[in-house]
């Protein structure tokens, strides 16, 4: 998972720090800090205008400076007991425990405020939501910042609700970019043609998240396209700024290309798109481009690298000073250490492994804290909601009480029989009372052990699946390492089609833990990855065939998905190897997968050389057909051929 946020750890060091070192320095333009104007402003709604409009509170005074004057006025408010100044103080700490990274304590103050829906003004409401939104984010409850969304939505905050950044941040590419498109893409008017090609560059990336690079660069292409017209177009009168825009919009689009043809290990197209795209981008003002700018560099070495242009990539990657994500230094990390492991400088290169260690048991430090927060979060903010509850319930039991008192008064004849009957009937009250809560908190407690073994399960299953994914690459890149240190073709060709198996076993359990779902696989999805991969190994071609997936909303589980993997690798293969011997340039491939209830249908196509007219698949069958025969017969059904029409076509039933 990518940590996107700093936590409290670093937060702390780096308040101390720009405390330390800009304290005496720094003072805005009349002589007096931030701090102090918030001190010497003359009421409540100025000294709020003053804490939220100041661009950088934190230039001279530290967050914790603040917190602590903030806390005097809260104390003042409670002793004259100002409800509206406690809220407004306690909005105040939450956002300051934000800055400070106690998530956890911001969270539980801004529930806190907005749990006081009769005196919360729209001001406070708007401040509160967001503050739980961005904890939330940081904290990684993605279904609570979903909720903190909804109620914006509903309080007339915000009109349109988008989760796709949400979906992102979760590793869901593909929903992120549906998500994207339902709510954005559908916004866009048709004429708007520079907005179109921002929205496919967008749609692009999600899909080169996914590791499906063909895909985007379909939709990189579509959005440069649309760029060309905007820039054409001499009947829209544009400003330079504009101008500057269409060009640094198209110089990102070719770097995202370029990183696309690395992933597709097209190496040599590759570079010259990322060495065009960094050298416009580097003539930006500002930081918007400085992460694609390292992860172009990344791509242009590694490139080099593939290609033994050793010292080029050393070079660039020397270059690269200011990683922008931990992902781009763990990368950059790896790339050095590969480098120094091409040339036999072996202490090198573990020098940068140790590197890449240290940076991931940093990681799961942080991760640990975060979970913790997390508990405390949603542990805190339950207490308070249950206390809360008992007050209310406490307050109508008073008041029943005080009015039987008062009725006692006024049947004094009847006082002692009502007293009886009345101490008997509280006594049953109480004890229900008392069952009842030990019977909820128990139903509560279960529940939540429930809830938290079911967390724990889907978590062991995801690291499971994610190991085997692991251990399944290490195998293929043994099976590529002895592909080197072999000369016989005959014993490459079988341990590059080992390989493919191997990588397409391996997609699947990719696949299962980026899931929520564990159960089952989306197969369209896994099917354009699988040949994406089969495309990495098979280089001499594949790239110009017209494939035509039509899997869409078809799931299966790993039972089934396993055996369907190594069927369609094993066919796919065969295409890309013997089909089109002449050139792929006219090449079509139909893939066609349904399932319906408890039945399902397969069917693969291709419009190649075909099959020997006398060609017995029972009698002469290649390994890979022997191999296909035994899948399909694992999946319950027979495999029928049928190469009497143009290529070849393999179909079956499954259930």
């Amino acid at each position: 998972m990518e940590i996107k946020s700093m936590l409290k750890v670093f937060t702390c060091a780096l308040f101390f720090t720009t405390s330390s070192l800009t304290l005496l320095a720094q003072k805005d333009s009349i002589g007096i800090s931030a701090l102090e104007k918030f001190k010497r402003a003359p009421d409540l709604n100025a000294r709020a205008t003053s804490f939220y409009v100041t661009p950088n509170r934190y230039s001279v005074n530290s967050a914790y400076d603040w917190l602590e004057t903030v806390n005097v006025y809260l104390d003042s408010a409670k002793k004259i007991q100002d409800t509206s100044a406690m809220l407004s103080y306690q909005l105040m700490q939450s956002q300051l425990y934000n800055d400070i990274g106690d998530f956890d304590k911001s969270v539980a103050l801004a529930k806190e405020v907005m749990a006081v829906n009769d005196t919360v003004n729209n001001v406070l409401s708007k401040r509160a939501l967001i503050l739980l939104d961005e904890n939330y984010g940081k904290l990684q409850l993605y279904d609570k910042q979903i909720e903190a969304r909804e109620a914006m939505r509903d309080r007339g905050i915000i009109e349109e609700v988008s989760f796709y950044d949400i979906y992102a941040n979760m590793g869901l590419y593909r929903k992120a970019m549906k998500e994207y498109i339902r709510t954005v893409g559908t916004t866009i008017p048709d004429g708007d043609v520079f907005a179109k090609a921002k929205h496919h560059n967008k749609v692009g990336q999600f899909l080169k998240l996914d590791e499906s690079p063909s895909t985007a660069i379909n939709e990189f292409k579509k959005a440069l396209g649309y760029l060309e017209v905007y820039v054409n177009d001499i009947s829209e009168v544009k400003t330079q700024k504009d101008i500057f825009e269409s060009e640094f919009l198209k110089a990102e689009i070719e770097g995202h290309i370029g990183q696309c043809y690395v992933k597709q290990k097209e190496y040599l197209e590759a570079i010259s798109l990322l060495q065009n795209s960094s050298d416009k981008l580097k003539t930006y003002v500002g930081d918007t481009f400085k992460g694609q700018l390292v992860d172009n560099a990344l791509y242009f070495a590694e490139a080099h690298l593939q290609l033994d242009n050793n010292k080029t990539a050393k070079n660039t990657l020397e270059g690269i000073r200011a990683p922008q994500t931990i992902k781009q230094e763990i990368s950059l990390n790896k790339l050095l250490a590969t480098y120094y492991d091409k040339i036999e400088n072996y202490k090198s290169a573990a020098q940068y492994y140790k590197k890449n260690e240290r940076i991931t048991d940093s990681l799961n430090a942080i991760e640990n804290t975060v979970l913790k927060q997390q508990l405390v979060a949603i542990v805190g903010t339950s207490d308070l909601d249950n206390s809360r509850k008992l007050i209310r319930e406490q307050k109508l039991a008073n008041e029943r009480f005080r009015n039987e008192i008062q009725a006692k008064d006024e049947r004094i004849f009847l006082v002692y029989i009502s007293l009886v009957f009345i101490l008997l009937g509280f006594a049953g009250l109480v004890f229900a009372y008392v069952k009842s809560i030990k019977n909820q908190r128990l139903i509560a407690e279960q529940k939540h052990l429930i809830e938290n073994s079911l967390r724990e399960k889907d978590s062991l299953l995801k690291e499971i699946h994610h190991r085997v994914k692991n251990n399944l690459q290490m195998v293929s890149s043994l099976l590529s390492l002895q592909t080197r240190n072999t000369k016989s073709k005959a014993a490459i060709v079988a341990l590059e089609e080992g390989k493919s198996r191997v990588k397409a076993m391996a997609l699947i359990h990719q696949k299962l833990y980026q899931n929520d779902d564990l159960s089952f696989i989306e197969m369209q999805g896994y099917i354009e990855s699988l040949i994406n991969s089969v495309q990495s190994v098979y280089k001499k071609g594949g790239h110009n065939i017209n494939i035509t997936i039509d899997a869409e909303g078809t799931e299966l589980d790993i039972d089934r998905a396993i055996p369907f993997g190594l069927i369609l690798n094993e066919l796919v293969s065969n295409t890309f190897k013997y089909a089109f011997p002449d050139g792929d340039e006219n090449g079509k491939i139909y893939i066609h997968l349904r399932k319906n209830g408890d039945r399902g249908y397969f069917e693969y196509s291709d419009n190649g050389v075909g099959l020997a007219g006398d060609f017995d698949q029972n009698t002469n069958g290649s390994m890979g057909l022997r191999l296909i025969n035994r899948l399909v017969n694992q999946l319950q059904s027979k495999l029928n051929i049928d190469k009497s029409k143009e290529g070849v076509r393999f179909w079956f039933d499954f259930k």
